[in-house]
């Protein structure tokens, strides 16, 4: 089935693997209705727990759930989940390795309208930052898909990140989700552009727009953590320059990651994302979008700016 939303990926795959897997539960702090947890308690009520507006506990409860055998996907906004429970986060499922998968929907900037206190402008940055911890940020509905298959078959901590948009996928359909690898969705030898999230789409039509001046390649990157440096060395190596495209803050993101992973490659490097400010209230999406610079338009005046 093709998904368009993905909160909707999310929540109707995590139903089809809880109808395989017995060990699959799910924890909600009172968002089933946004993080679509809703439609996994409809279908396995006895192993959906609704913990209330009580993300530190019920973050610690999957991390018992998970010292039992179970498979716990912790569900909430984003800013909640990198937030209110990063000292559970931390000090129990990180540094004991357990296997719980903290899921923050609502990222980034996706809930347009309720501005700086729901919007997580810097989730990636605090997770990534965390040892143990896999950090994956999927492109669109197909990929949220298969990630969630993916993540659920992986032993570890993970953080999965969930826009609440509905937007075209730029991935193809059933392709299996690989964590730690990036993939190379246009090529080109100019400037390469590493991409996550929304922003993938973004940095495509920009590689479109500039197609009769500058070859641009598009990479799109849905593993933040842990990222295969060899890989990204190997991808920018034929071109001039590099551009980052993320909707999150520029601090401790993608293009942090990115940076990092070529450190020694002395190239030209922009990024485009948040410039280390919180998110504020919009009418939509892709006004809040153009408030901050993340664009197919600052996407193109980026890479002829490297170039």
């Amino acid at each position: 089935m093709g998904y368009v939303n993905q909160r909707t990926a999310f929540g109707e795959t995590l139903v089809a693997l809880g109808e395989k897997n017995n060990n699959i539960f799910v924890l909600d702090a009172d968002l089933g209705g946004s993080t679509m947890g809703k439609l996994f308690e409809l279908k396995y009520p006895e192993r959906h727990l609704e913990m209330g507006i009580a993300e530190a506990n019920m973050t610690s409860v999957a991390a018992g759930l998970a010292q039992t055998g179970k498979i716990p996907f912790v569900n909430t906004f984003a800013v909640f989940a990198a937030g209110r429970a990063y000292d559970q986060i931390r000090q129990t499922i990180a540094i004991g390795k357990l296997n719980v998968k903290v899921v923050g929907s609502s990222a980034g900037l996706s809930d347009f309208g309720d501005g700086a206190t729901h919007q997580s402008v810097e989730d990636m940055a605090i997770m990534r930052a965390i040892p143990n911890m896999v950090v994956i940020n999927p492109a669109d509905a197909n990929e949220m898909v298969e990630a969630t298959k993916a993540i659920a078959d992986y032993c570890g901590p993970v953080y999965l990140r969930v826009n609440r948009n509905d937007y075209d996928n730029v991935t193809p359909e059933g392709k299996p989700f690989k964590i730690g690898e990036p993939s190379v969705l246009k090529e080109g030898k100019d400037v390469v552009v590493f991409a996550t999230g929304y922003p993938v789409s973004l940095a495509l039509a920009a590689a479109e727009a500039l197609k009769d001046e500058v070859s641009v390649k598009v990479v799109n990157v849905s593993t933040i953590k842990p990222l295969n440096d060899e890989k990204i060395i190997e991808l920018a190596a034929d071109c001039e320059a590099v551009v980052t495209a993320e909707e999150h803050n520029i601090v401790g993101g993608l293009g942090s990651a990115i940076a990092e992973a070529l450190r020694k490659s002395r190239k030209p490097i922009e990024f485009v994302g948040v410039e280390d400010t919180f998110g504020c209230s919009a009418h939509n999406y892709t006004e809040l979008l153009e408030h901050f610079g993340i664009t197919k338009d600052h996407i193109v005046k980026a890479i002829l700016s490297v170039k």
